[in-house]
């Protein structure tokens, strides 16, 4: 990507992180931690990678993207909204009696929401699915999901990797965020799941390992998806990242896996990011 795109793609990805902080912060609760750690992995899949049409959310041939960690819905809703899906000004809302964006992501009521998810594990699944349908089909189809690392202790999501890579699914982008941090502590220590690359390895997909911050790595992750097309095998791009990432005080801290800012820690984070906003622009 040339210097300009890379520049807008930061600016947008500032703009997902306030979107998240505004909406747990409206909501008074919600998971801003692994929603933050994600933002530009929402922000390239949205702004640049998928193939998708905000005035069609069900256009038959779009790319699918499943949020398999449903807990981050502030993430996704944020790049939705930012997209053009819905207003902006509805993130607010988020979790409110009679809103239609929940606390997870339904797929009946938030446009651009391709499977509701929530329960751990099932959102590969339900992905590996879609990528078979698009096979069967023959349809030029590509899905993406995102998981968390606590969600590799899930045995659902071995076995739908374990099915992704029995029906050569190579139109299908397993995507896992190691931020390291899960609601009970470090990943490492509740339920080890490391060596994650070697382990996707042996179940019959490709690897690839990048910084979830670098917009460049991320383009290269998926340039190696694309070529990887009649490879016959699923990719995983696993991106190592920072819980809370762009928000000071939330960075790497279990803590903020699911709680909200309060007045004081929302105009904070939101002062900091306004700060990161001006230091892209002018650089």
């Amino acid at each position: 990507m040339n210097a300009s795109e890379l520049k807008e793609l930061k600016l947008k990805a500032v703009e997902v992180r306030k979107g998240i902080l505004t909406a747990t912060h409206g909501a008074k609760s919600g998971h801003p931690g692994g929603s933050l750690s994600s933002a530009e992995m929402f922000t390239y899949l949205y702004f640049k990678e998928m193939n998708i049409d905000p005035k069609n959310p069900k256009w038959e041939d779009r790319d699918r993207f499943v949020l398999s960690k449903g807990h981050t819905a502030p993430g996704l809703y944020s790049a939705l909204a930012l997209r053009g899906f819905f207003p902006v000004s509805d993130l607010p809302n988020l979790r409110h009696i009679d809103s239609y964006l929940q606390g997870h992501p339904n797929m009946n009521t938030v446009p651009g929401v391709d499977m509701s998810t929530g329960s751990l594990g099932q959102g590969i699944s339900t992905a590996a699915g879609m990528a078979k349908g698009a096979k069967y089909l023959g349809k030029d189809i590509h899905v993406y999901t995102l998981l968390g690392d606590g969600e590799l202790a899930e045995g659902q999501v071995w076995e739908a990797t374990m099915f992704a890579a029995h029906y050569k699914l190579d139109n299908f982008c397993i995507i896992v965020d190691l931020n390291g941090l899960q609601i009970d502590g470090r990943t490492k220590d509740v339920m080890n799941t490391a060596p994650v690359d070697a382990k996707f390895e042996a179940f019959g997909c490709n690897v690839i390992t990048i910084d979830g911050d670098d917009f460049e790595q991320i383009e290269n992750a998926f340039d190696a998806f694309h070529k990887n097309a009649g490879s016959e095998k699923p990719t995983v791009i696993l991106m190592k990242t920072t819980k809370g990432k762009g928000v000071s005080y939330m960075e790497d801290q279990a803590g903020w896996h699911g709680k909200a800012p309060n007045d004081a820690e929302y105009e904070q984070g939101m002062a900091e990011l306004e700060a990161a906003r001006k230091e892209i622009e002018e650089a």
